[in-house]
């Protein structure tokens, strides 16, 4: 419960936000970011719409429904969200502030970090014909381990190993989609 009375007030940058409904009664600077946001929310409900228009009726005796309405739902979710949101910011609503992330923004970014694994997915993509998805994927998955901080090797590659043989096996019983198996195709 806090102290405070209803008519107290707090800033937020260059803001003044009441605190009793967290709400901006002046216009902030940073709102048009989030029109564009709705915007964009906007537009990919309308492409969505648009888009599940040119599907043809096409209904099976096991599915009646068709594949149409799905789209169209999501569209016009994307829209009604899209229309909520840029009401919410016009009425002066701001997201609250992470309070639980443990992340300094004024670090520099970590490029080797991150051209590591650019590195390992790009070794991915070039082995996973060759080699199959089993060998590549320990690859990838033992090299981004290794990339965001894991110096075990050893158990790195058994867990890349683990994580590549379930993938392989659900793709391939759960979804029935043969992933490559490369140079292991009769024995897996």
């Amino acid at each position: 419960m806090s102290d405070r009375t209803p008519d107290t007030h707090d800033t937020v940058g260059d803001t003044v936000v009441d605190s009793a409904t967290d709400r901006v009664p002046e216009k902030a600077s940073g709102d048009r970011a989030q029109y564009g946001l709705c915007a964009g929310l906007a537009l990919l409900g309308t492409l969505l719409l648009l888009d599940a228009t040119r599907i043809g009726h096409a209904t099976s005796s096991n599915d009646p429904v068709g594949p149409r309405p799905v789209p169209v739902i999501l569209g016009v979710l994307l829209l009604l969200t899209a229309v909520l949101y840029a009401v919410d910011v016009a009425r002066g609503g701001v997201g609250a502030a992470e309070e639980g992330e443990d992340v300094d923004l004024t670090a520099p970014s970590d490029w080797k970090t991150l051209a590591l694994l650019a590195l390992f997915f790009l070794l991915n993509a070039v082995l996973i014909e060759p080699l199959g998805w089993v060998i590549s994927g320990t690859v990838l998955f033992a090299g981004s381990a290794y990339a965001l901080g894991n110096r075990h090797h050893v158990r790195g590659l058994v867990f890349g190993l683990a994580l590549a043989l379930a993938t392989f096996y659900a793709f391939a019983i759960g979804l029935g989609v043969n992933l490559p198996a490369g140079i292991l195709q009769g024995i897996l």
